[in-house]
């Protein structure tokens, strides 16, 4: 029982630039957690055909987000969103989406998308150029890893 309730008092935030929205996603269950890798596994918020389930890896230290999603039980892809993450003492977790993201389907080929958002959002000055900079030197530092061979990341064999 005190296992089942470990995580009951962490709150995980999602705050996004586009569309302008904080989503409090704290019903995810939590898998794990600890200084530089929280772990969960959700539904999607909203009702998909191309998704039914996935689990996420927050690298808290990292800027990554890595998403195994699954729809009816098969693996779809990898899904790795670029982010801040802002941690309170108050166990409060909120994960700033920076727009960018790299989809890395299972043969290792990826594709990056949404950079047309983050440009567009830089030029209507709705994104400090701070967090543009931050996007793209994490995003470059993502490439670096899945370039250099370092990708599936070890920690991903977690869960399934």
């Amino acid at each position: 029982m005190e296992e089942e309730n470990k995580y009951k008092d962490i709150k995980v935030i999602r705050k996004r630039y586009f569309p302008n929205e904080e989503i409090d996603i704290s019903g995810d269950e939590i898998l794990y957690l600890d200084e530089k890798l929280l772990v969960t596994k959700w539904l999607p918020i909203k009702p998909r055909d191309d998704m039914s389930m996935g689990i996420s890896w927050y690298f808290l230290d990292k800027g990554w987000k890595v998403s195994k999603v699954y729809n009816n039980g098969e693996f779809v892809h990898y899904y790795c969103d670029i982010c801040r993450y802002e941690i309170e003492p108050n166990k409060k977790y909120k994960m700033i989406d920076l727009l960018a993201d790299v989809i890395i389907k299972e043969d290792l080929t990826y594709k990056v998308v949404d950079m047309e958002e983050l440009v567009d959002m830089l030029e209507d000055k709705t994104l400090p150029p701070r967090e543009y900079m931050l996007a793209i030197k994490t995003l470059a530092s993502l490439l670096r890893e899945i370039n250099e061979g370092r990708f599936p990341f070890k920690e991903l064999d977690m869960y399934k």
